[in-house]
């Protein structure tokens, strides 16, 4: 019944949605209020991008349902009409004089104007995709996040959920040539992915092809979510699983195939350029741009990368402190750390059992740490964050682990991912790290939350900011060896320091790849003898970096202004120090720039002094 009325406030909202939409621009010509602007704003948004709408999980499958049969547009005219959009929804705040505003609504008109004003400063950059910088890179690139959106996103639950499900491959093919398109015509423009990048981009492409048609995830996870739903007769599933076949098979595959021409095409250019944005035209001033919206601070790439250095020198000290403990005292940290990652004590066995294994240790973690947290937290997501393998089609690609948080009605439980790809990559000194950063605490709890907010509008509810969600996340790691989820294991807050380290070492790597004229190999090499990582896994992390500018900047910078802001809280209430309260400020007004994070800590900070009673 819970979920019932979860759904249908759902869908009440969204027929509340349009309702106001309508009322807005044919009636009275404005809002009645910020939120319902915000709010408006946003629908209109999902309604532009389809795939958006799915994830969010407000109305598929239900009567409201009219986009869960399309994908979003790709080109040039989806990328201007975005921009007019983000321009109309900037104009459009004027209508509000923020100084008379409530402080939570002075919050979302702030939010919007930086998120519109972001978005407005790309258009200065002629080569940008509406894709992206490079729609085909081989990580994130839609040619591997369009079939994972369809395997994980696309829920299953009706009828008509199955049959727009089969609507959705047969426009993959178009969606997947559109994007081809857009990358030859970025070409044009002397925009080339660097030749690191294409390569491993048709190995992926390789990959999701190599089955035939029948045999292809997307058609036999398909079929099995289809048996798992009562309301779908026999016959009715195997018209669909057969229109599956024939779209994946005349539809899919051959638009791969025509990717596949193209990028060999670009292969001669891309071997003839550096590795950073730096080479392309405007190219400084793109990445200076990036830095800004990634930590969301007025750093510059210089100083960033100076900040870098510091961090990894501290940390190497703290490593090599622990490591000497544990009496491992010859060679640098790094070679200490990659004779670590081979000893046979700490890995699982690279078979079906040693991945079971590993799957039910991260559910024994996350278990276990969920169990502690109401002592730091006034609230917990409800229900239990599930642990998955990372899609096979998806494992050479993706990272080590990543979250995916759950649908809004109820639909899609919050999912630790865990990618089981070579098992040796992953250490069992390793494990919890990555656990506290996916889950919990870290966005598991933050994304969760963010959901639940009562009285915001949807905008505030949503995952906008890297440095403000990465930075929880790494806080997250920070967090557990404060409580001591590390107490007694000395091998884990390796893994803990290692991952810290990491992050430090990217600050350097993206700014020397970016600003600093650095070349793939030499951002390897230097990450390889800095943190005693793999050199597989250091060369999955540079290409992200190579096609992602700036992203990797924002854990850290994202977790040092957090962990100023609580010693800041600490030093100014002392004995009146709430560390509940504090987690609240940071994660119960959803996700902000580290500016405003700041602003809300110091008001929260004068709000304490000021309530405390006499003489305290």
């Amino acid at each position: 019944m819970k979920k019932f009325w979860r759904v249908t406030g759902w869908i009440a909202l969204g027929v509340g949605l349009l309702v106001a939409y309508g009322v807005y621009r044919t009636v009275w010509g404005k809002p009645f209020t910020l939120n319902m602007l915000a709010n408006r704003q946003a629908l209109e948004f999902l309604i532009d991008n389809p795939e958006l709408f799915t994830e969010v999980g407000v109305a598929d499958g239900t009567i409201f349902d009219f986009h869960s049969d399309e994908l979003a547009a790709v080109g040039v005219a989806k990328r201007d009409a975005d921009y007019a959009q983000s321009q109309r929804f900037f104009d459009e705040l004027d209508q509000f004089d923020r100084s008379t505003l409530n402080r939570q609504d002075q919050i979302t008109y702030d939010i919007l104007r930086d998120f519109y004003g972001t978005n407005l400063g790309l258009r200065r950059f002629a080569w940008l995709s509406s894709e992206g910088l490079y729609p085909i890179a081989p990580m994130w690139g839609t040619q591997v996040s369009l079939p994972n959106f369809l395997l994980s996103s696309h829920v299953i639950k009706n009828a008509k959920t199955a049959r727009n499900y089969v609507k959705r491959l047969v426009a993959a093919g178009a969606k997947l040539d559109a994007v081809t398109a857009e990358t030859e015509r970025q070409a044009t423009l002397g925009v080339v992915e660097p030749i690191a990048l294409l390569d491993k981009a048709e190995v992926g492409i390789a990959d999701t092809v190599k089955p035939i048609a029948a045999e292809n995830p997307l058609v036999t996870t398909f079929v099995e979510r289809m048996n798992k739903v009562p309301s779908l007769d026999a016959a009715l599933k195997h018209d669909l699983e057969q229109q599956a076949i024939a779209a994946v098979g005349q539809d899919i595959y051959p638009a791969y195939g025509r990717m596949t021409a193209a990028l060999d095409a670009l292969k001669p250019r891309a071997r003839e350029q550096a590795d950073g944005v730096g080479r392309l035209p405007d190219g400084a001033a793109y990445y200076a741009l990036m830095v800004k919206q990634m930590t969301t601070t007025d750093y510059t790439p210089e100083q960033i990368h100076t900040l870098g250095l510091n961090e990894v020198t501290r940390i190497d000290a703290e490593m090599n402190t622990l490591l000497v403990a544990q009496g491992l005292k010859d060679g640098t940290v790094a070679a200490r750390m990659q004779a670590l990652a081979k000893d046979p004590r700490f890995l699982y066995p690279n078979t079906d059992a040693g991945r079971t294994q590993m799957l039910a240790r991260y559910q024994q973690i996350l278990d276990d740490v969920n169990a502690r947290m109401p002592e730091y937290f006034r609230t917990q997501p409800p229900g239990k964050l599930l642990v998955e393998r990372v899609p096979l089609a998806a494992e050479k690609g993706s990272a080590g682990a990543y979250y995916e948080g759950a649908a809004m009605d109820g639909s899609r439980p919050g999912k630790f991912f865990a990618n089981l790809r070579d098992l040796s990559e992953t250490p069992m000194w390793s494990m919890k790290t990555l656990a506290y950063h996916e889950g919990i605490p870290g966005h598991h709890f933050q994304i969760s939350t963010a959901m639940g907010l009562k009285n915001l509008p949807l905008i505030r509810q949503q995952t906008l900011y890297s440095a403000y969600a990465e930075g929880w996340a790494l806080y997250a790691e920070h967090f557990a060896a404060e409580i001591g989820l590390y107490k007694d294991d000395p091998w884990g807050d390796l893994g803990r320091l290692q991952a810290e380290l990491f992050r430090a070492v990217r600050l350097v790597v993206d700014t020397g790849l970016h600003s600093q004229g650095w070349s793939r190999q030499q951002a390897i090499d230097y990450m390889v003898n800095t943190t005693g990582m793999s050199e597989g896994e250091v060369v999955s992390e540079v290409e992200r970096y190579m096609g992602l500018p700036g992203q990797a900047l924002a854990y850290k910078v994202g977790e040092l202004k957090i962990l100023e802001l609580r010693e800041r809280a600490r030093q100014e209430l002392g004995s009146r120090f709430d560390l509940k309260a504090f987690h609240a400020v940071v994660l119960e007004n959803g996700g902000v720039p580290l500016t405003i994070l700041e602003q809300l800590v110091d008001e929260w900070i004068a709000k304490t002094k000021a309530t405390a009673p006499a003489g305290s």
